[in-house]
């Protein structure tokens, strides 16, 4: 069965974005953005929320345009828009590029479309990604790997990526990957047992 991968990046000291939503501390170069392309590229869909997609849908879909723009940007716009992408949302009435709009974060559901195969989602792991749709993943046992890109820089306050939990949450280290720029990769798988 396909997995779903909690995708982010994230300060040193746990934020996924500073005050007023800013993420200009992230320090994706291309050797970061050409691996984060390369993994999502092998992916079934995409899980958002709906500012996570507002977001991408805001830029990606014609950022490939740019003459300027760098290679390893063009290639993502490509995946990005042909990829198969599930935007939770109550209230949003209409999206493009490939999207099914969802309103409730239902987890038969959700395990149901980790095991559908079909001509619109073949194989490959889901990714996620925004901080209060994980943490409704999470709250659900839904998560079973988390893959962190943490960008060497504290930014002391913001949207913390994890909510506050009353219990631990096992997670076993899977991957770890250094970039040149600074940039770490820590995959964990999650542990549902509660180990």
């Amino acid at each position: 069965m396909r997995k779903i991968v909690l995708m982010m990046s994230v300060s040193l000291d746990g934020y996924m974005e500073g005050p007023d939503r800013d993420i200009s501390w992230h320090r994706v170069d291309d050797e970061v953005h050409q691996d984060a392309n390369d993994f999502i590229a092998r992916m079934a869909g995409l899980l958002s929320g709906r500012v996570t997609y507002d977001l991408m849908a805001g830029f990606w879909p014609t950022a490939d345009a740019d003459p300027e723009a760098p290679a390893v940007m063009a290639e993502f716009a490509g995946i990005w828009r042909e990829i198969p992408k599930y935007v939770y949302s109550r209230t949003l009435q209409h999206a493009d590029w490939n999207t099914t709009i969802v309103r409730e974060v239902v987890p038969e559901e959700v395990r149901a479309l980790k095991e559908r195969r079909d001509a619109e989602l073949g194989p490959g792991d889901l990714g996620l990604g925004g901080a209060d749709l994980a943490a409704e993943f999470l709250r659900h046992g839904l998560v079973d790997t988390i893959r962190l890109y943490v960008h060497p820089v504290l930014i002391g306050r913001g949207k913390p990526l994890f909510p506050h939990a009353d219990t631990p949450t096992g997670l076993h280290l899977a991957e770890s990957r250094a970039f040149g720029n600074g940039v770490v990769l820590l995959r964990y798988d999650v542990g549902h047992d509660g180990t």
